[in-house]
């Protein structure tokens, strides 16, 4: 084996291994979460969400906005409700939609979340080129092609 296969078999390696540092990171500070506030992830997603639009949404923009299903949504917003967190309100226009606000113990608690993982990726990546940001985005659509992730089933983000 020269160099250079060597250097790739290397590389190769190396890519996946980071790839499982970023999940494990990302598992680590969920874990954290529910430890330090007795809230998942996707529950904090959800009330960052609600708090930085300071309007109710309803559950289908919470869903599209967050990138979760709308079965998973609703599993959120139910434990949120739970917890006192959010309540459902009849919008005033159409009183057919539901929408989901925060209540003012939510308002309180959404205040002391820290920012999740994503929203310090997201930080993070915008101080980088627009050229880094492509190479990123490039390279994560060839590994989510490689792993055939298009054709799983999105899992349930909010399992307890």
């Amino acid at each position: 084996m020269n160099q250079e296969q060597i250097f790739f078999e290397s590389s190769v390696r190396n890519i996946v291994w980071a790839l499982r540092r970023v999940v494990s990171l990302i598992y680590q500070d969920s874990r954290k979460m529910v430890k330090r506030f007795d809230i998942t992830g996707p529950q904090s997603l959800v009330i960052k969400c609600l708090h930085a639009s300071r309007n109710p949404l309803s559950s289908a923009e919470l869903s599209r906005k967050l990138d979760v299903t709308p079965s998973n949504i609703t599993g959120i917003i139910d434990r949120l409700e739970e917890k006192e967190l959010v309540r459902r309100v009849q919008k005033e226009a159409d009183r057919r939609t539901i929408l989901i606000q925060l209540t003012d113990k939510g308002v309180a608690f959404g205040k002391t979340l820290p920012d999740p993982i994503e929203e310090k990726l997201m930080s993070g990546l915008a101080d980088l080129q627009p050229t880094e940001i492509y190479g990123i985005y490039s390279a994560l659509r060839n590994i989510i092609d490689i792993i055939g992730a298009e054709d799983v089933a999105r899992a349930p983000l909010d399992q307890e």
